[in-house]
């Protein structure tokens, strides 16, 4: 049943939106019920999908079937997409620090030719990203729901140089400053 502004005209401008995602299944979790007969499977799986271009989200799925789990968190992660500013569509701006639960990220913007130096829930929401370029150290929690999300949270808190030099009436020259090597860093940071 289609709801709310996601209603689409005979599922073509669906299918459109659909191709342009990458999904990548982050992990699997089977449960056992033990039951009169037996034990009765059960299957959760986290996914993370973006379009390699910015747009990334992450969604939860529980079924019976592996497939099925993976389907369902497929469709959650499309249901809630974060857009994230990139840096030459390689890096992020700037730094940032994200918690959830006991778990900690710290993001790196890194120099072009670095690679995505990340642990592995990291590294599949950076290749989603689109990000080429980065370092990422987690700490505390190892559980991929926790590290995904605090992730995500390092993630909400990027902010596009433009948008800061607009909300602090300020130019874009002001706000970034050059660097040894040419490229541009946020003024006050530590180069």
């Amino acid at each position: 049943m289609a709801r709310g502004p996601q209603r689409d005209r005979g599922g073509r401008d669906r299918e459109e939106r659909d191709s342009e995602f990458t999904d990548k299944l982050v992990h699997i979790n089977r449960v056992a019920k033990v039951v009169k007969g037996g034990k009765r499977f059960g299957f959760a799986a986290l996914v993370v999908v973006g379009d390699l271009k910015g747009r990334v989200g992450f969604g939860h799925g529980k079924a019976r079937e592996v497939p099925e789990a993976i389907r369902k968190a497929t469709e959650g992660a499309k249901r809630n997409l974060l857009r994230v500013p990139l840096r030459d569509a390689r890096t992020l701006h700037h730094d940032s620090v994200g918690r959830h639960g006991s778990g900690k990220v710290i993001l790196r913007s890194a120099p072009a030719g670095t690679g995505i130096i990340a642990g592995g829930a990291m590294r599949a929401v950076f290749e989603m990203v689109g990000v080429q370029d980065i370092v990422a150290k987690s700490m505390g929690s190892t559980n991929p729901y926790n590290v995904v999300r605090a992730t995500f949270d390092a993630l909400k808190a990027q902010e596009n140089p433009r948008a800061v030099a607009a909300r602090r009436n300020k130019k874009v020259s002001d706000i970034v400053s050059r660097r040894r090597d040419g490229s541009a860093i946020e003024a006050g940071a530590d180069a």
